[in-house]
């Protein structure tokens, strides 16, 4: 009997030495790209980060780990969010891996329902994966929607811009949305059974468009005259294109400045050091050439910082990491066995190390790829299926439909006139669907017979070669293609050869199969 009591005494004292189970705070905006002060530090002048301003995202940088080379999937919201929430690549998902007529199948293991089998409570707020029926969601679609004081942050310069005309002051009609995430995350918090570690996904898509004209300014005193001299040579350096990126900029501002609330409320908990904070973006910019729906980095590299309690802060990484590798993160973190499918790679060991720099040796690369986005983008509802490789020094992409559109096709098949101004700065689908309306895309438009920026044009619309080579060495901004130069012929071989062997090895139906699955309905065919 005694030995007995000993026993259980010593298995008692083993359980509550025991570390609690974190809580894990995932704060991911849409359409965010590598886009924050803290990356600004990093660069030195003349970056275009220059411009913004991120104090949250840079406490969580400074308090915790920065990451330089974090890079989605697929620049596209649905394949992107599929991929982060199953551990896998979205070429895997199903039809998961396109966005519109997208469906999860329940068959595929989604993080945030491993966790809360595991004892979680899980909710979300905003977006997290919206298409699809609602029985078959990994997560979210209303099952664990927080969102009682609304959704008007998703909106925000329209919502601010309409209070403000209406007589309330700037700092009243701000305070409004904030307060509306603040009551949506209390909520959460509320209905948590005691002692349960939480898992919440604050994803608001205010930092996709649209947006009011000139309210980055107007809200956030972001002045465009900062990026002149700034800008990637892919985009066009231009008052018009320098105001559209300050006008961006400026719904990151407001999704960092709700993400401070956040930290705030868990440092008042108590709850800060014993909680993952996890920030990022599901992809590059929208409606500007290069950024979402490219493999280009402007498209495909996010931001992402990582806070811990427990963890040295204060370091920048270097080692290269796929959104995909959350999943298995979130689960070793939780203490929680990572399925067998999971083709991503928990990086907890890197959070733990106290190390900068280059941690682990073999993450010097990342694969991504893209499908379909946009339905109706082309006839035939057809994909533009691509592959990239990104390593340090070199990009590679693969365009398997050479002749095809990468942003779809030149005006919508049921128009016979040319799109105005207007409607390209309005509505998506006019033409070439896959590049969201904007201002940008109505001014480069405006300049298609333009010599002088018929070369910008052609970069945002024109078609590209099978193989793309950039060496990132000469040509950070990705515009000068070496695939077909003699002198990179050994490069381009051997990333190839590489890049498909990753495909092969895990299923990629664009290279093991003679007819790709997303080469059929439902992922393409009227």
């Amino acid at each position: 009997m005694i030995l007995i009591a000993l026993i259980l005494l010593e298995t008692a004292v083993a359980e509550d030495a025991k570390p609690p189970r974190p809580n894990i705070l995932f704060a991911f905006a849409d359409d965010w790209g590598r886009h924050a002060s803290a990356y600004a530090a990093l660069e030195g002048s003349g970056s275009m980060n220059d411009a913004i301003s991120t104090p949250s995202f840079d406490r969580v940088a400074r308090e915790g780990v920065l990451f330089r080379n974090a890079f989605v999937t697929a620049p596209s919201c649905t394949p992107c969010r599929s991929s982060l929430l199953s551990g896998q690549y979205f070429w895997r998902t199903g039809q998961g891996a396109i966005l519109q007529g997208a469906e999860w199948d329940s068959k595929i293991p989604s993080y945030p329902l491993l966790l809360h089998k595991a004892g979680y409570h899980i909710g979300e707020t905003y977006k997290v994966w919206t298409p699809g029926k609602p029985a078959d969601a990994p997560y979210g679609a209303g099952r664990h929607a927080y969102e009682s004081a609304g959704r008007k942050l998703n909106q925000f310069s329209q919502n601010v811009t309409r209070m403000v005309r209406q007589g309330k002051s700037m700092a009243e009609a701000k305070q409004l949305l904030f307060d509306e995430v603040m009551q949506n995350f209390n909520d959460f918090l509320e209905d948590r059974p005691e002692s349960a570690p939480f898992c919440y996904w604050f994803g608001p898509t205010l930092v996709h468009r649209k947006w009011v004209k000139g309210s980055g300014k107007d809200l956030w005193g972001i002045d465009p005259n900062i990026l002149k001299g700034k800008m990637p040579a892919f985009l066009p350096d231009v008052p018009e294109v320098r105001q559209d990126m300050a006008d961006y900029f400026g719904e990151i501002q407001a999704f960092d400045t709700a993400l401070g609330m956040l930290l705030k409320r868990l440092e008042t908990m108590g709850e800060l050091d014993n909680t993952l904070v996890v920030v990022s973006g599901d992809h590059g910019a929208p409606g500007f050439p290069n950024g979402k729906c490219s493999l280009y980095d402007f498209g495909t590299s996010v931001p992402l910082a990582v806070r811990w309690g427990g963890i040295k802060g204060g370091r920048v990484v270097e080692d290269f990491i796929n959104l995909m590798d959350l999943a298995p993160t979130f689960l070793e973190a939780a203490g929680e066995k990572v399925p067998r499918v999971m083709t991503g790679r928990s990086f907890v060991g890197a959070l733990k190390s106290g190390q900068s720099g280059w941690v682990d040796a073999d993450r010097n690369w990342v694969v991504t790829g893209r499908e379909r986005h946009v339905a109706m983008a082309r006839k035939g509802r057809t994909p533009y299926p691509q592959r990239a490789l990104r390593t340090s020094d070199f990009l590679y992409i693969v365009n398997f439909k050479p002749d095809r559109w990468p942003m779809g096709d030149p005006y919508h098949w049921n128009l016979e006139q040319r799109p105005t101004l207007k409607e390209l700065t309005e509505q998506t689908f006019v033409t070439y669907a896959d590049l969201d309306a904007s201002p940008t895309k109505a001014w480069l438009f405006a300049r298609e017979k333009d010599s002088k920026w018929k070369w910008h044009f052609d970069m945002a619309f024109g078609k590209r070669p099978f193989a793309e080579l950039y060496d990132l060495r000469e040509d950070p901004d990705q515009v000068t293609n070496l695939a077909e130069s003699a002198k990179y012929a050994s490069v381009r071989g051997s990333l190839h050869e590489r890049l498909m062997g990753i495909l092969r090895d895990t299923n990629d139906p664009r290279v093991t199969q003679s007819i790709p699955v997303f080469e059929r309905p439902p992922f393409a065919g009227e």
